[in-house]
């Protein structure tokens, strides 16, 4: 497996644009930052050195290859398609995030960077983050909203035990969105010294491709193993999609397989009304949003619009700009599941298969619940496990849900 093949897959223009999204809207004393990132980042995938210690970081930091296991017990309750789930749950940290967060801070250290600064919604971001910086030796200030900060409090304090400072956003819904915000403040004042660690495929060009690009090792793994597996690839995959990190990751290597379905799952969150949700493709509409163009929550002026999930992760604006290309051409299709289906999920996944999935990996597998009377027993499915799901449990544990789906 190629570690950066882009072969005859879809990628940014020389602006940083995925069709009509995309691009760079950011304060000019940024884009000679974000040019000099792309530059290094190119040179960076053309050089075997890079790559092999990035490998090697994935391989004996991260633990990688991740199992595609055969979720046997979900596929017999359900009776549909034969279910497997990739296991991003089992890396070091506890999510797919930390793939980005090395592979940055090797770009970092090419760039003589000694400071790194990084947003986080659920904290798996921030966690990656500060392993990675504490690996390197280098400064860390993760920015992270205070709602998310309370229901995400074990991540906070890991973070703090790295390490790194992090810094509690009080600003509108004091959620990812504002943490996003202040990172961004923080780079333009400092980005001489500091490299912004940005944990989603969102944001100004070149970020959505170098997360998008550090995340297919998601796919590449997955497409190996049911291949080893079954000899033969997919019917479908389903992801959750925040920003769009993980299921962009699943996704890529599978873009040229039009026999291969690829859903995302955006968080429904309590209603349909402005507010209540993160669906950004059943509510949303074109404009801008910290640094790129795609599909934001927004009003009739045009004002970004509140959002709400149970998930942290997945509670913010914007969705990542190669995901509404993909929604657009019609290669990939997009769904929401509610908070009260993706707690269902939570609790259905721990007791028929004993693993705990992230409250946003479980409206990956809640999607699945949902939808596989669809399918017949012939069909195979991945869902993307992207993170454990101990992180949530204090929050589970508030809403009273933890009894939920008793029948084995």
């Amino acid at each position: 497996m190629n570690t950066f093949e882009t072969k005859n897959t879809p990628s940014p223009d020389a602006g940083g644009h995925f069709g009509p999204y995309g691009g760079k809207f950011v304060p000019e004393t940024l884009i000679p930052v974000l040019s000099e990132l792309e530059r290094v980042y190119a040179a960076a995938v053309a050089d075997p050195a890079f790559t092999k210690r990035y490998d090697s970081l994935l391989a004996n930091f991260v633990g990688r290859p991740t199992p595609l296991y055969f979720a046997e017990r979900l596929t017999k309750h359900l009776d549909g398609p034969k279910i497997y789930l990739k296991r991003e749950d089992l890396c070091h940290t506890g999510a797919h995030k930390i793939n980005n967060a090395l592979g940055q801070m090797l770009l970092a250290e090419r760039m003589g960077k000694k400071r790194i600064i990084a947003e986080t919604g659920a904290g798996q971001h921030g966690v990656a983050t500060a392993t990675a910086a504490a690996r390197f030796g280098l400064e860390c200030v993760v920015y992270m909203g205070e709602v998310d900060m309370a229901r995400q409090a074990v991540n906070v304090k890991r973070m703090e035990m790295l390490g790194t400072e992090v810094r509690p956003v009080t600003a509108g819904q004091r959620t990812l969105k504002e943490a996003v915000s202040e990172a961004i403040r923080d780079w333009v004042a400092n980005s001489s010294t500091t490299h912004y660690v940005l944990g989603s495929a969102l944001g100004p060009h070149p970020f959505p491709m170098i997360v998008r690009d550090f995340q297919s090792v998601i796919g590449r793994e997955a497409r190996y193993a049911i291949l080893a597996e079954e000899g033969r690839l997919p019917d479908l995959l389903v992801a959750c999609v925040g920003g769009g990190s993980n299921s962009i990751g699943l996704f890529h290597p599978f873009l040229n397989d039009a026999s291969v379905r690829m859903m995302g799952v955006e968080a429904g969150g309590r209603g349909n009304a402005l507010g209540e949700h993160a669906a950004r493709f059943d509510g949303g509409r074109p404009g801008v949003l910290q640094g790129t163009r795609t599909y934001v929550l927004q009003d009739d002026s045009g004002q970004i619009a509140l959002t709400h999930s149970v998930s942290a992760g997945l509670d913010y604006a914007a969705v990542g700009p190669e995901h509404a290309l993909l929604r657009e051409i019609g290669r990939a299709e997009y769904d929401r599941v509610s908070d009260d289906e993706a707690l269902e999920a939570y609790s259905l996944l721990n007791r028929l298969e004993g693993i705990l999935p992230a409250l946003e990996s479980s409206h990956a597998v809640a999607w699945m619940i949902k939808h596989a009377a669809e399918m017949d027993g012939n069909e195979i499915v991945i869902v993307n496990l992207s993170g454990r799901g101990d992180k949530d449990l204090d929050q589970v544990l508030a809403l009273g849900r933890t009894g939920l789906c008793s029948k084995r």
